[in-house]
C-alpha cells in the first residue's frame, strides 16, 4: 500500500492562493472535492463540482463558522486507517467514505496578533477545526495524504495523476503538517503566557511562565567551530541575518555567522556610517567616517594584521569606493544593508568572498543562552541606558574635556560594548586605535589594548566596559599618554583609582551603567 489513488479530496483554506488551479486539477483527474464555506464558495466559482460539508454531515454550519468540520462523517473518514479490516468494515457499516487527500491552511493568529487587533479578535483567529483535520491526516498519514503549503499544490496534482503519494511522500507531508500545528500552537500559548493571561511574574518582569519558539532548517553547513562538530543554521522565518540573501562566494560556514552577527551588532551602535571588522567575535576596528569608505579604512588601519581574513559589518549601503578597498584585502565576508551595483561587480571579481544583503538591523529585544538543561534570557544590552549619554556622565576628576573629545569619549564608550569582558578600548577622531578584549583581568587588558595601539595611545581616550578594581589599569593607560577614560565607577576603591588619575593629569569620567559582554 504505498501510493494510495487520490479519489477524494476535503479541502478547507483560509489562504486561498492557488485554490483554484488545485481545485481544476483535481476534478480533472477524477477526484471528489468536499470543502467548507467561503473555500467551497471559491471552488464553484472556478467552475469546478464541490460537495459542501454541511451536505456531507447533515448537520449546518454553525455558531458564527466555529463548528463546521467537527463532526464523525468527516474525521472518521480521515481516521479510518484503512490497512484494517475492522476499520474498512465500519466505514462500510455506517456509511462513510474515507478521504485520500486533505488540503487545510490555518486562520492568521500571528498576523492578527502583530496587526495590534483587540484581544477578542485574536481569540476568534485561534483555528479549532482546522488543526483538528490536520492532526487527524497526519496521525493517519498510511492512509492520508495532507497538505497545509500551497507552494505544494503542483506536487499534489503531480502525485494525483501518477495514482498518489508514495508512503515515504506521506510521512514527509505529515511531518510537516505536525510542524505547523506545533508552531501554531507555540504562537497561542505565547501570547496568552505573555500579553492575553499572564500570571503575576510576567505581568511585573515580562517573563511569561511558559516560553516557546519554533525554528526551521535552512542549511546545514559543512561543520560547527571546528571541523569534528556538526552544524546547521535554523531560521525563524522573521529575517535577520538568518535570513539574508547572500549575492556572492562559497557557503557561509558557523563561524562566519558567529562573526558576522558581532559585527552587525557593533556597526548598528551607531547612528553615523560605521564599517565594524570582526575576528572570533572581537573587534579589529571600529569607525564612523562621513561615509562608509572613510569608516573601513578608518577601522581597518585599527587593526590591519588581525582584520586579515576578517568579517565587516556595515550600516549602509557599501559604495564603490569602499567596494575598492575591500578587493585589496583578504575578506572572509561582507554583510551590508545593500551593494551598489558598481561596488557588487567588483566584489564578486573575488571569488570566494561572501556578500550578505541584510536590509534591516538587528531588531531582537531578547537574547537566549543555552546552559545544560535550561536558557537564559536576558533583554539585549543596547546603548540606550541613562548612563550611556554623556550628559548625564559624572565628572570624577581632572578637567571637563573639550567637546572633540567628548565626542570621541561618547564612540569609545559605544564601540567598548562590542568588546568581549574585560574590555578596554583605546579611540580616537571616532576610531579604534587599540582595542583590549578577553583578558581575564582589567589590567592586562589596558595592557593589550596599549600594545595594539602603540604610539597612537598617546593622546587617545579610553573606555572600559566595567569599573577599574585598582589604579593599576588606569595607571598603564596614562602612563601611555591616554588623556581621557570613561568608566562605570562603582568600585570600593574608587577614591584611589580617581586619586591616581588626578596625580597623572588624566580626566576621568563616571556613566554608572557597566557592558559586561561574555
Amino acid at each position: 500500500m504505498s501510493r494510495v489513488a487520490i479519489r477524494r479530496a476535503l479541502i478547507s483554506v483560509y489562504d486561498k492562493t492557488g485554490l483554484a488551479e488545485l481545485a481544476r486539477g483535481l476534478h480533472e483527474a477524477g477526484v471528489e472535492i468536499v470543502s467548507t464555506g467561503s473555500t467551497a464558495a471559491r471552488i464553484a466559482d472556478a467552475g469546478v463540482p464541490v460537495l459542501k460539508v454541511e451536505k456531507l454531515t447533515g448537520f449546518p454550519e454553525c455558531l458564527d463558522g466555529r463548528v463546521k468540520t467537527l463532526h464523525p462523517r468527516v474525521h472518521a473518514g480521515l481516521l479510518a486507517d484503512r490497512r484494517k479490516d475492522g476499520h474498512r468494515q465500519q466505514l462500510e457499516d455506517l456509511d462513510i467514505e474515507p478521504f485520500d487527500l486533505v488540503v487545510v491552511n490555518l486562520y492568521p493568529f500571528a498576523e492578527t496578533v502583530a496587526s495590534g487587533a483587540s484581544p477578542d479578535e485574536c481569540v476568534e483567529q485561534i483555528d479549532i477545526g482546522g488543526p483538528t483535520m490536520v492532526r487527524a491526516a497526519a496521525k493517519n498519514h498510511p492512509s492520508v495524504a495532507v497538505v497545509v503549503d500551497p507552494a505544494a499544490y503542483g506536487r499534489v496534482l503531480e502525485a494525483a495523476r501518477a495514482g498518489g503519494f508514495t508512503l515515504e511522500e506521506r510521512r514527509r507531508l505529515a511531518a510537516r503538517a505536525f510542524a505547523h500545528t506545533a508552531a501554531y500552537d507555540v504562537a497561542v500559548a505565547s501570547w496568552f503566557a505573555s500579553s492575553y493571561a499572564p500570571d503575576e511574574t510576567a505581568e511585573s518582569g515580562q517573563w511569561p511562565d511558559f516560553l516557546g519558539g519554533t525554528w526551521e532548517r535552512k542549511a546545514v553547513l559543512r561543520y560547527g567551530e571546528n571541523p569534528h562538530q556538526r552544524a546547521a543554521l535554523y531560521t525563524d522565518g522573521k529575517g535577520g541575518l538568518a535570513g539574508a540573501e547572500q549575492l556572492h562566494g562559497k557557503e557561509m560556514s558557523y563561524n562566519n555567522y558567529v562573526d558576522a552577527d558581532a559585527a552587525r551588532r557593533a556597526a548598528y551602535d551607531f547612528a553615523e556610517p560605521c564599517v565594524a571588522i570582526i575576528k572570533h567575535a572581537n573587534p579589529c576596528g571600529i569607525a564612523i567616517g562621513a561615509d562608509v569608505a572613510e569608516a573601513h579604512r578608518r577601522a581597518h588601519e585599527c587593526d590591519p594584521v588581525s582584520a586579515f581574513g576578517g568579517v565587516i559589518a556595515v550600516n549602509r549601503p557599501v559604495d564603490v569606493t569602499m567596494a575598492e578597498q575591500v578587493a585589496e584585502i583578504f575578506t572572509e565576508v561582507v554583510v551590508a544593508p545593500d551593494f551598489e551595483p558598481a561596488a557588487l561587480e567588483i566584489l564578486t571579481r573575488k571569488k570566494n568572498i561572501r556578500l550578505l544583503r541584510c536590509p534591516e538591523g538587528p531588531a531582537g529585544e531578547v537574547e537566549f543562552r543555552r546552559i545544560d538543561g535550561g536558557v537564559l534570557l536576558q533583554s539585549v544590552d543596547r546603548i540606550d541606558a541613562a548612563g550611556d549619554d554623556p550628559a548625564t556622565w559624572t565628572l570624577a576628576t581632572g578637567e571637563p574635556v573639550d567637546e572633540a573629545t567628548l565626542r570621541d569619549l561618547a564612540f569609545a564608550w559605544r564601540a567598548c560594548r562590542s568588546v568581549k569582558s574585560n574590555a578596554i578600548l583605546l579611540a580616537s577622531g571616532g576610531a579604534t586605535v587599540g582595542v583590549g578584549m578577553g583578558q581575564v583581568n582589567r589590567v592586562d587588558s589596558a595592557r593589550l589594548a596599549v600594545q595594539r595601539a602603540g604610539d597612537r595611545a598617546a593622546g587617545s581616550v579610553a573606555a572600559s566596559d566595567a569599573f577599574f578594581p585598582f589604579p593599576d589599569g588606569p595607571e598603564v593607560l596614562a602612563a601611555a599618554g591616554v588623556r581621557a577614560i570613561v568608566q562605570p565607577g562603582g568600585s570600593v576603591r574608587d577614591e584611589e583609582v580617581v586619586e591616581a588619575m588626578a596625580k597623572a593629569g588624566v580626566t576621568m569620567y563616571f556613566t554608572g551603567v557597566r557592558h559586561f559582554f561574555h
